[in-house]
């Protein structure tokens, strides 16, 4: 059952089919991405999984709007926080329950949804089957799999995954910041930053010169919507406009691809993208 409770009017036990029936489905297409993707290049290097670039997917899900759930159960006033969280359980007593919290605000945007279903088919094991919570824009940390339990507050949540861990420094250009002088304030890490990243050629592959070759890779940003994507062959002295391979979503990853033959001289190949909002190289 999915329990919803906490500073509500009715509490819920909703079953798999109470959703499926009792609610309206929603479906959309959304990149899910580690907020430690690529962290493998970051310098000088912190702890944690070494991901390189592949701790991220894009999927289509299938479920019901966060907020029609809410309202069923009838938010009372006051209400700042919706908390979540799943079946499974640390692996050691000494780590606290991963629970996540968003604002009541986003909780009832209409976007953030309680997904059933990945790619038409029921979600996999290790994707988070039977429920995931799904929130487009929003890095993964807050996606919570076998989800069980939503609980409204009516008070600031003070749990670890969002009170410690999962912080950025506040005011700090990109996020940057030296380790001898460090922010000293810092916020839960939310939206998704704009990103372009090469899929082909790979770093460390070979490629012949003079014969024509395909400049390929993924370009997503928080859901503003990605507008261009420019690459350079000639380490950023120019910059040439990049052919989309599907139709930009909006809360999705893009494909893009350039052609380009190689003279063989030493030189870096760059991308930056351009969204609604920001720019990145």
């Amino acid at each position: 059952r999915l329990r919803i409770h906490g500073h509500v009017k009715n509490q819920l036990a909703l079953s798999l089919n109470d959703l499926k029936t009792k609610f309206h489905p929603m479906e959309t297409n959304a990149l899910v991405v580690c907020a430690g993707n690529a962290r493998q290049q970051f310098k000088p290097a912190v702890p944690g999984v070494q991901w390189k670039n592949g701790a991220m997917g894009n999927a289509r899900w299938t479920g019901v709007k966060l907020r029609d759930l809410l309202n069923a159960a009838g938010i009372k006033q006051g209400a700042l926080e919706v908390a979540f969280n799943g079946m499974d359980e640390p692996p050691l007593s000494a780590t606290p329950d991963f629970i996540k919290t968003l604002p009541i605000e986003r909780s009832m945007d209409g976007e953030v949804m309680v997904a059933y279903e990945m790619n038409g088919d029921t979600i996999p094991l290790l994707n988070g089957y039977p429920l995931k919570l799904v929130v487009p824009g929003w890095y993964a940390t807050y996606w919570i799999g076998m989800l069980n339990e939503i609980r409204v507050y009516n008070d600031s949540f003070t749990g670890f995954w969002m009170k410690k861990a999962y912080q950025v420094p506040v005011g700090v250009s990109n996020g940057n910041e030296r380790p001898d002088s460090l922010a000293p304030k810092t916020e839960p890490i939310r939206r998704i930053a704009i990103r372009s990243l090469f899929v082909q050629p790979e770093g460390g592959s070979r490629l012949p010169a003079g014969k024509p070759a395909e400049l390929s890779g993924l370009a997503f940003d928080g859901g503003s919507g990605i507008a261009r994507v420019e690459l350079s062959t000639d380490s950023g002295k120019t910059w040439n406009r990049a052919e989309f391979k599907n139709t930009p979503q909006r809360m999705a990853h893009v494909r893009f691809a350039y052609a380009w033959k190689w003279d063989g001289n030493p030189t870096t190949i760059m991308s930056r993208t351009r969204s609604e909002e920001h720019t990145s190289e």
